[in-house]
Order: structure tokens, then sequence, then C-alpha cells
């Protein structure tokens, strides 16, 4: 891995290892935050998977595990790409949730507000990249592609290769029936 490419996984993970743990902490303080949120989610959730906890602190401890533990993969470079879609995931959430601006009528909030929720949508776009970034190996599609081909051209010698063996294999009985003993 790229020292670069290191560095800014570090520095854009930072943020979802430390809010994940803050939130583990203490899920309370952010609950009342989250409420209006996971109350139109909750319903969805118990419909899509049953058995899952659905009040709204439980909520915000498993979004707080998978963002710190998706951050720290993201940081360390393991499963970097699935990482960074789960913290994508995790972010759209956090951000209605935390920062409503179009329902805060004081301007001073609703400013505030918008600066964190445009910060928040930054940060989908490099979560967004990072889960693109193949680290300049061939992306899958490539690969099935180049695969699909290589297999193609396989098969192509095979056949050609069994149709040149069958003519002489042709040839050699006829000609062994031409010669007598």
């Amino acid at each position: 891995m790229k020292p670069v490419r290191s560095l800014a996984r570090v520095m854009l993970s930072g943020i979802f290892v430390v809010s994940g743990a803050r939130g583990l902490q203490n899920p309370g303080q952010l609950a009342s935050t989250a409420k209006p949120v996971t109350d139109r989610i909750a319903p969805l959730i118990e419909n899509t998977v049953p058995g899952v906890p659905t009040d709204t602190e439980s909520l915000v401890r498993i979004n707080s595990a998978v963002q710190l533990g998706a951050g720290l993969m993201l940081a360390t470079g393991r499963f970097s790409r699935p990482a960074a879609l789960l913290l994508a995931g995790t972010l759209l959430p956090t951000t209605a949730a935390g920062h409503p601006f179009w329902s805060n009528d004081d301007p001073a909030t609703r400013t505030s507000n918008q600066v964190h929720f445009l910060k928040n949508l930054g940060l989908l776009g490099g979560l967004l990249l990072a889960a693109a970034d193949t680290e300049g190996r061939p992306g899958l599609r490539w690969r099935a592609g180049h695969r699909i081909g290589h297999s193609r051209r396989s098969v192509q010698r095979a056949v050609r290769t069994a149709r040149r063996e069958a003519r002489i294999a042709v040839r050699s009985a006829a000609t062994a029936r031409r010669i007598p003993g």
C-alpha cells in the first residue's frame, strides 16, 4: 500500500473510530438526538431482521460498534473497501439525525447544522472513493472479462488441437490399412 493511500485512510477513518468509541461509552447522550430517525427505521428493521433490538439506545450502540470496527478496518487497510461501504451506510442516518438543518428556526443553529451536514457529505464522498479504490490492481470486472477471454482462447486452442490430432489419426489409420502385413 502506498504511503499516501495509507495516510488518507487513517485520516478518513479517525472520525469514525473516535465517534464509535464515544457512542459505545455513552449511548444515552446520542439517543435523544437519534430518536426521530430510529423511530422511523425501527419498523423497517423489525420487518427485515427479526430479533434485532429496535430501541434507540441499542441502535445507537450497534451504529457505534459498526463505526468503530469498520473505522479500524479502513485504517489498517484490512477489507478497506467493504469497511468504507459500511461506514457510508452508517453515515447516512447519523447525518440525518445529527444535523437536520431543515428543521431549525434559529439562524445560527441552522448555519452550524448546514456546515456539519455538508462536512458529512464530503466524508461520504471520501468513503465512496475509498470503496471504489482498487489500489492500482485491476477491478473485478476486468479480471472476470480477462478470465473469460483466457478461457475462450484455451477452449479454441483445445478444439484446434483435437481436430489436428483427429486428422493425424485418420491419416495414420488409412496408411496402416494400405501397408500389408
